[in-house]
């Protein structure tokens, strides 16, 4: 007899239709499994074996053939486990889904029969909405992660034996609730009133965040460059449904979506041995890099020129487009990461910079190190800010700003900015045409051309700066960018601390 299941498998950070076909016919006991599986998904005869026959059924001595279709799609993990023991069952005459259909279901199989957690469910639950899907079936522990999704009936399962009490209408299950997506603004945590002094970084990390802005800084070891970075989620502005709906999609496929749900903005601080891959993306078949870990949050690059060549130049395009592409034998996949970059380097292998008389480095081996950070990368960043040691009285001195008093200006810069170019929009990611269409004054615009002349920007580095201005034009509340604007814009495009 010829039964069928419907699942999906795993693409990326996205879900695919898979059908679960099973012919059990007469033969020489055997189970064989077609359909592009990989090692995991082989494997999944054992366990549906163990688990059937575990929970009281009776698991046909026949010759048995699970097709997995489409047959030209690659299928990965342990999440068809389910659905091959219910086609099986169906297959064998030990069950009847009549009452159930449409149904789709995911979830990995242990020996004894119980349903266990897989990711991706998020992703699972809103492909299962859009093929017309009514009920799906996931393990329990999964349950509030696909309860995000509306308009699909979702049922948490704890054992195989449950999918045969639900058929027969011997069992109504509870209804999951959705879990938090850490929509609400930052509570307890680590507050910008740390940094002392630091008057110049403080600002800067004000504009980037109410920009969207990416950040390098570069000073000696101590100054507060990896202080900084840790507070800046403190001042991004809440996630709107649809940011949190997208952080918590990718966290779910990577398996990192716990029960308590996402946690405000992602904070990304990978080690400088990281390789290309892990960074961007990759693998076989290609999976998601730190970058998109930290979509809609903050990437963060300590000691920026101790990476790899290779991975920092990956970040190029992502910078650029929000998205990374990722290329391998057989297999292509787009995945977002529209993260803010913020990186910290020191000016030189010592740390102490040349300007420093203690200084031990080289001319030579200065020019080197810095050398790592490509000046195409560094065109790609928004704002470079030199800094300084504190001194000792900024140190011991009182508090800086709190984060509250800073998120509130940022939020209200972030509401500007979506109401002059839409909803989860900032100037970071104005185009070209939305950047002309900015009110520059004629000083602001004499200042610009003049700049550009004289520093010999990019025209990259143009559009950069005026993204920069009307950011800093947001903060302070003009519709106009002005001269005061323009010229803070290029202040914090330079590299040197005077």
């Amino acid at each position: 007899m010829l039964a069928t299941a419907q699942t999906f498998t795993l693409d990326g950070i996205s879900a695919r239709p898979v059908r679960v076909e099973v012919d059990v016919h007469k033969g020489l006991p055997a189970f064989s499994m077609v359909g592009l599986p990989d090692t995991a998904v082989r494997e999944a005869r054992e366990r549906v074996r163990a688990a059937i026959v575990n929970c009281g059924f009776e698991f046909p001595l026949r010759r048995i053939v699970a097709n997995l279709a489409p047959a030209s799609l690659r299928k990965a993990g342990p999440g068809l486990d389910l659905a091959i023991a219910v086609a099986l069952l169906v297959a064998s005459e030990q069950l009847d889904l009549a009452r159930l259909a449409p149904v789709a279901m995911a979830g990995e199989l242990a020996l004894d029969g119980s349903v266990r957690a897989v990711p991706g469910v998020l992703a699972i639950a809103e492909a299962a909405r859009e093929r017309g899907v009514e009920r799906l079936l996931v393990p329990s522990e999964n349950g509030t992660e696909a309860a995000l999704v509306d308009g699909v009936e979702v049922v948490g399962l704890d054992s195989l034996e449950q999918v045969a009490a639900l058929a027969g209408g011997e069992w109504s299950p509870p209804v999951p609730q959705p879990m938090s997506l850490g929509t609400d603004l930052p509570g307890e945590g680590p507050d910008l009133a740390d940094l002392r002094g630091q008057r110049h970084l403080r600002y800067a990390l004000e504009v980037a965040a109410a920009g969207g802005h990416s950040l390098l800084m570069v000073g000696p070891p101590g100054a507060g460059k990896s202080l900084a970075a840790s507070r800046l989620p403190s001042i991004l502005p809440a996630m709107a449904p649809s940011e949190a709906l997208e952080v918590a999609r990718i966290a779910s496929a990577c398996g990192r979506l716990g029960a308590e749900g996402t946690q405000g903005r992602p904070f990304r601080s990978p080690h400088h041995t990281i390789s290309p891959a892990g960074l961007v993306g990759g693998g076989n078949p290609p999976g998601p890099g730190e970058a998109t870990l930290a979509s809609r949050g903050v990437l963060f690059l300590d000691e920026l020129c101790e990476f790899r060549r290779d991975a920092l130049e990956a970040l190029r395009t992502p910078l650029e487009t929000g998205w990374v592409s990722v290329a391998r034998a057989g297999a292509w996949r787009r995945l977002p990461c529209r993260f803010m970059l913020v990186a910290a380097a020191n000016p030189c292998p010592c740390g102490r910079g040349e300007s420093d008389p203690e200084c031990t480095c080289a001319p030579l081996a200065a020019q080197r190190y810095q050398a790592r950070l490509s000046g195409a990368l560094a065109d790609r960043i928004d704002v470079l800010a030199a800094i300084r040691q504190p001194t000792a009285g900024e140190i011991s001195g009182p508090p800086g700003e709190s984060s509250a008093a800073v998120r509130e200006r940022v939020t209200a810069a972030r509401e500007r900015q979506e109401n002059r170019l839409g909803p989860g929009r900032c100037n970071a990611e104005m185009t070209p045409s939305e950047l002309r269409e900015s009110v520059l004054a004629e000083e602001a615009a004499t200042l610009l051309a003049e700049s550009y002349a004289r520093r010999r920007l990019s025209g990259r580095a143009h559009d950069r700066v005026l993204r920069l201005a009307r950011t800093v034009a947001d903060l302070a509340g003009e519709e106009e960018i002005g001269r005061e604007q323009m010229a803070q814009a290029l202040q914090l495009r330079r590299r040197d601390a005077e």
